[in-house]
């Protein structure tokens, strides 16, 4: 796991990841299945039904792309869908990208 604390638009915040970079796709560019005719009723594809991600998905946060080494940059924070956004001293859980994650409940 990484993490390490950051000013997000004026809260200091923590972001964490799993630090498995190989497996980050980016949240806009992970494969997906869509599951009715409701454009935001999908689920993304688990790590166990992907090989390993594109080194660069071609997506860009304030001009970052995804990092080749665990730098964590705006690209983590705004478009890997393996981070989180959590307050300092506040108990999370990472995402479990065994399985598939539906984007509806």
């Amino acid at each position: 796991m990484i993490a390490k604390p950051i000013v997000f638009f004026g809260s200091e915040l923590i972001v964490a990841c799993d630090a498995k970079c190989h497996k980050a796709w980016g949240i806009s560019t992970r494969p997906r299945t869509r599951l009715s005719d409701e454009e935001d009723d999908i689920e993304w594809h688990s790590d166990n039904e992907l090989g390993d991600a594109p080194e660069d998905p071609g997506t860009y946060e304030g001009g970052h792309g995804k990092p080749i080494n665990d730098f964590l940059n705006k690209w983590c924070v705004r478009e890997c869908e393996r981070s989180i956004l959590v307050k300092h001293c506040e108990n999370f859980d990472l995402p479990d990208w065994s399985g598939r994650i539906k984007n509806m409940n």
